[in-house]
This record gives C-alpha cells, sequence and structure tokens, in this order.
C-alpha cells in the first residue's frame, strides 16, 4: 500500500488519510473521523495489498462498531473482513453478526503442547517419530479418521466441546484448564447447523485438515523474557507440539450456508452494506441468533477436534518416548466471534468481537485466565509456515484498549497459493527444507508448494510489529524440527 495515504499516529499505528476536499468517506479531515486502525510497522504496511485498506473500511462502515476496526500486522486480503482483521459491535445500538468476520474455517486455532523433552532427546528418533505422526494423524483434503460418529454423539460434541473429548479418554481434565473459554463456549444450538454440514463432520473428528493447517514438532530456539517464559514453563531446547486446525467440514459448511441467510437479513433490516461479502444480520435478530447458534457449536467442534489431536500425538509420542511428560499450554482461536465486556470510554459494554485470523490476548488478571496466567497474561501463539519458525507471547493489559485485547495469529499469506505454485515445485521445498534439518511430511505436494515459506510474511518482523504495538508481548521462539501438513 502507498504510505502518503496514511497517517502515523505513534509507532507501530496507523490511520487513513483521508483528502480535505469534500471530506470524504467518514467526512473528516486527515482521517480523524474514519474509525480504522492499523499495527504494522513501515515495510508491514506497505507490503499489505490495497484491498486490505479497503476491506476494513468497509468493516468499520457496519452497523454497531464500537471504538475502531483494526488491522493486525499479519493482515491481508480475505472474504468479507480482511484476514487479520478485529471489530466489535454492540448489540444495543443495532450491532451485526457477519459471518464474513469470522471466516468459513470457524475457530481454527492453534494449541500449543509442552514436553519434557530437549532437542537432544528427539535429533537420533526424528524420522522414526514423523513417520508415527504422519501415521496417526489424519491430513488433508476431506481427510477421515477412525473416529465415526452418529448424529447424537455430534450434537453432543457441539453443545460440550472439548469435555466430550476427554469424557471419551482423549486427554485429561488438566487439558480443559488450558483451552480458551475452558473448553467449550456457551450458546451452541445444533439445531441451527445444517444436516449437509454435520454429513460433513462425521468421519472428520480428530483430523488435521488441509491448507496451512499442521502439527509441528517445534524446539524452543530463542526465550525473550525469562520470567513470564519460567511461569509458562518454557526453556531452551526444549520441544513443544503445535497442532493449528479449525472445525473442518462443519465449520466450513455452517459459513457457506449463512451467507445466503445473512445477506438476506441484511437487507430484511435495511442494513446498508459496502461490500455484499459482509453479509451480516443484527446480533438482537432471529437470524443473528441463528447463526450465533451454529457459530458457537462450530467452535465446541474445532476445540474438541484439538483435543482429540492431542491424544494421538501423545499416542505417537509415547511409542517412543514412554515416559514422556506432553501437557497443554494453551489453546486459543483465531476465527471467532466472542461476547466480551470491554470498557469503551470509560463505560463497560458487552460487546461481539469479531475476530478473523487474530488471536484473543487477554492481558494479565483478566478474570477468565487460569490461576498459572493471572499476572502474566494469556499465552498468545503467532504460527510461521513450515520452516520459519512460529512465537509464543503474552498478552499486554494495553491491548484491551488498543485492540479490545487482540493480537496477530500468524504469518499472513504474502502471496496467493496461486502465485506460489507458479514459483515452488512441493518436492523442491520439501529438500530445501530436509537439508535445514526440518523432516516434511505431506500427502499433497501441491499443498507443500503452495504454503512454502516464503509464500508468507516474515513472522519475526510480525511478532515484532505486535510487541512494538504493545498488544502482546514476545515470550520465544519456536523453531520447526517435524511438520506434517495436509
Amino acid at each position: 500500500m502507498n504510505l502518503e495515504n496514511f497517517i502515523q499516529i505513534e509507532p507501530n499505528c496507523w490511520a487513513v488519510r483521508l483528502k480535505e476536499e469534500g471530506g470524504g468517506l467518514g467526512g473528516g479531515k486527515e482521517g480523524a473521523n474514519l474509525p480504522v486502525r492499523f499495527y504494522a510497522d513501515k515495510e508491514l504496511l506497505a507490503a499489505m495489498d490495497e484491498k486490505v485498506k479497503e476491506q476494513i473500511i468497509n468493516v468499520s462502515q457496519l452497523p454497531g462498531l464500537k471504538g475502531y476496526a483494526f488491522a493486525m500486522p499479519d493482515a491481508h486480503w480475505g472474504y468479507g473482513f480482511p484476514i487479520g482483521g478485529v471489530a466489535a459491535y454492540d448489540p444495543e445500538e443495532g450491532g451485526i453478526i457477519s459471518a464474513g468476520g469470522v471466516g468459513f474455517d470457524i475457530s481454527c486455532g492453534i494449541r500449543c503442547l509442552k514436553t519434557d523433552l530437549t532437542v537432544e532427546d528427539i535429533f537420533p528418533y526424528a524420522k522414526e517419530l514423523s513417520d508415527l505422526l504422519f501415521r496417526n494423524i489424519p491430513a488433508g483434503v476431506g481427510a477421515e479418521g477412525n473416529i465415526t460418529l452418529n448424529e447424537a454423539e455430534l450434537d453432543e460434541i457441539m453443545l460440550n466441546g472439548a469435555h466430550y473429548a476427554t469424557s471419551k479418554g482423549y486427554g485429561t481434565k488438566e487439558d480443559i484448564l488450558y483451552i480458551e473459554d475452558s473448553g467449550k463456549v456457551s450458546g451452541a444450538d445444533p439445531s441451527m447447523v445444517s444436516i449437509s454440514a454435520k454429513r460433513r463432520q462425521k468421519s472428520e473428528m480428530g483430523t488435521l485438515g488441509s491448507g496451512n493447517h499442521y502439527l509441528e514438532v517445534q524446539a524452543v530456539k530463542q526465550i525473550f523474557d525469562e520470567n513470564i517464559a519460567g511461569v509458562f514453563g518454557l526453556k531452551e531446547k526444549q520441544i513443544v507440539i503445535s497442532i493449528h486446525c479449525g472445525s473442518r467440514g462443519l465449520g466450513h459448511q455452517v459459513g457457506t450456508d449463512y451467507l445466503i441467510t445473512l445477506a438476506k437479513a441484511a437487507a430484511k433490516y435495511g442494513i446498508n452494506l459496502p461490500d455484499r461479502e459482509l453479509a451480516c444480520a443484527p446480533i438482537k435478530s432471529v437470524e443473528g441468533g441463528m447463526y450465533l447458534g451454529a457459530m458457537n457449536a462450530a467452535i465446541n467442534v474445532a476445540l474438541c477436534n484439538r483435543q482429540m489431536l492431542t491424544q494421538l500425538t501423545r499416542d505417537a509420542f509415547e511409542k517412543i518416548f514412554p515416559k514422556a511428560a506432553i501437557k497443554t499450554l494453551f489453546d486459543v482461536s483465531h476465527n471467532t466471534c466472542k461476547a466480551e465486556k470491554h470498557t469503551v470510554n470509560g463505560k463497560e459494554l458487552l460487546l461481539y468481537v469479531h475476530r478473523k485470523g487474530a488471536t484473543r490476548a487477554f492481558g494479565p488478571f483478566h478474570p477468565s485466565l487460569p490461576d498459572l496466567f493471572k499476572e502474566t497474561g494469556q499465552p498468545v501463539i503467532i504460527g510461521g509456515s513450515m520452516g520459519t519458525g512460529s512465537y509464543v507471547l503474552a498478552g499486554t493489559k494495553e491491548s484491551e484498549e488498543r485492540s479490545f485485547s487482540s493480537a496477530s495469529h500468524g504469518a499472513g499469506r504474502a502471496m496467493s497459493r496461486n502465485q506460489a505454485l507458479k514459483l515452488w515445485k512441493g518436492r523442491e521445498v520439501i529438500d530445501e527444507l530436509k537439508e535445514k534439518g526440518i523432516i516434511i511430511r505431506s500427502r499433497s505436494m501441491r499443498g507443500v508448494a503452495e504454503e512454502a515459506p516464503d509464500a508468507y510474511k516474515n513472522v519475526d518482523a510480525v511478532a515484532e510489529a505486535t510487541e512494538k504495538a504493545r498488544l502482546a508481548k514476545r515470550v520465544c521462539y519456536l523453531s520447526p524440527v517435524i511438520c506434517i501438513k495436509g
């Protein structure tokens, strides 16, 4: 994007510049009245597509917005909302809920597991471990696992999330303590989920999916904050595992189904859509309630799915390291709309916070955090592309005021999948990463090429910009060892 179209408010925070003549959108001078903010350094902002600016401005024009519509440092073009977009709406002022503000992969997120193993422990068995994980973790487009559910069981998952998984022996009650929303969200309504969505999910529980989803064995390479890392139970050379996936076919179908419903609702309630991809309904409307019920059901499916994958991962590790301790550090989603209390202009309000490709980042002493994180803030996971590494951060107190307690979720794409296919071949990517000591296992060479490391933004720059914007504080950098891809 052209930096001349922006005003720097403070380091790593930008407003959109409007021409004085005629006022432009928002009617203000120099962007003063346009409720949009970008968090990024100059290089990340300049590299964003112009479509990101257009989309976040459109988001800011929807009814009931409180504060600003935000673009995170990893923002890039998406459907309706940009990926890396955050916006909060007040139901008491006609605030809306939009499927485009949640995304098709509802509750896509990252489960981070910490182990008592080190790089030295893993190294002699890396090939064997990668084989076991590849066999144990079903991955790929439409991948099905060994868990087959009837309709009643799937309804139970939609209501109880990760609690269903632990009740069936997938993990422990201790895992639940370290999952966002304690492993399940309220307000789920399985009756609002279509038969076709349920049918797609029947055999997809405990599967990884495709695209940018992965299971990655990682090593703690660098510590930025010794105190917080100590509380999190992380130290250099330690092995951790990140599981990145979502609600699979059910979530995608819910997103597809409700685009039509919400588009009709927008017309019904006289909502002027700046972009038809922002189809939405008032939160307090019948249609808004229907989508909320279906979306929350999909969130619970995702939480249960990651819990099942956690146990499948433990099972694979146990065959080589029978005494290894593998515990959940944290599980946080980055494609949701959540009802949360936030303070705006000194008044506490219940707002519906859309985070699309953005991670919740509650700071210290937030009442919803487990005791372990009371003084540190919650863990925030910024996932990188295979071969580039990831970051663990901690939410800050300032992020409440600055972004409704939201932060970056990943490196963010720098180019489309089609562009990536023109530049890389899957086998070449795998061979190059093998030379760096990183094992890639995938059922799709096309998928590997689409996810080539250089197809993404610089994750180091994204993490640093996130910290400098005071959205979350860097705790440690994670270097990939084994990556299982769809």
